[in-house]
Order: C-alpha cells, then sequence, then structure tokens
C-alpha cells in the first residue's frame, strides 16, 4: 500500500492551499479585523443592528456611602458659646474626633465618636452621649 503523501507538498505550486483566493487566509484583513474590532468604525452598524447594548455601562451600581460629618473637640468651645449641652445632630455632624483641646465642660450630643475625644471631654468635666448607650462607658468617679 502506497504512503498517503502530506497535504502541503501536494498544495505546491496551489496559490491559496485550499481557502480559495491567495490572501483569505493570511490575516485579519480580510474579514476587516479580528473579534471586535473597529465596531466603533466600519463595523458600526453591526453593533447599532445587532447588539444595541454592546457598548456603556451594565451590572452593579456602586453603593452610595454618606460620609461621617466629622468635629474635632478643639472646635466644641466655638459652638457651645456659654451652653453647657451641645446636640452636634443639629449642626450636622455625625462623628467627634480628639484634635485639639477643650477647657470647659460640656455634655456632647454625637452619632459617634472616637474613644481619644471621649476621653478628652471626660478630663474636662463633661460626657459625650452616643446613639447606642452600649458604646458609653461608666463615667469615671
Amino acid at each position: 500500500m502506497q504512503k498517503k503523501r502530506r497535504k502541503f507538498s501536494r498544495q505546491r505550486g496551489s496559490k491559496g492551499h485550499g481557502w480559495g483566493h491567495k490572501k483569505k487566509h493570511r490575516g485579519g484583513g480580510s474579514r476587516g479585523g479580528r473579534g471586535g474590532a473597529s465596531l466603533h468604525k466600519h463595523k458600526y452598524s453591526y453593533v447599532v443592528t445587532k447588539e444595541p447594548d454592546h457598548f456603556g455601562k451594565k451590572g452593579f451600581a456602586p453603593l452610595k456611602r454618606k460620609e461621617a460629618q466629622v468635629i474635632n473637640v478643639g472646635d466644641l468651645s466655638r459652638l457651645a458659646e456659654g451652653k453647657t449641652e451641645l446636640d452636634l445632630a443639629s449642626f450636622g455632624y455625625t462623628k467627634l474626633l480628639a484634635e485639639g483641646t477643650i477647657d470647659k465642660p460640656l455634655r456632647v450630643a454625637v452619632a459617634s465618636c472616637s474613644a481619644a475625644a471621649r476621653a478628652k471631654v471626660g478630663e474636662a468635666g463633661g460626657t459625650v452621649v452616643t446613639e447606642s448607650a452600649a458604646e458609653e462607658p461608666e463615667p469615671a468617679a
């Protein structure tokens, strides 16, 4: 039995090697680029008719997180102006931080505060009341 000759040797002398015209199997040129190339250029009519949702945002929306509106302990005396009690929510603040110093005793109501800020207000003779009573420690004697 005679051995079958390999394909490339049988196709010697033919330009296309079974692919038709000589340029058809050389790259992405005969099809206007490979894959989704040129979808914003000469293949745009295909996108408009067959895949109108191809471009644009899809999927999950980003979370809308509210940033805490912070105030420092050093700014409390400016807000107090003779008062002994401060409700920081009425001023639009949600968190009390510890930068600065305080010299007079104040009762401060706020949504949340840092431990250092609570300590500074306590050292001045005041108290900090947060939304959850579990966060509030026993006053020092």
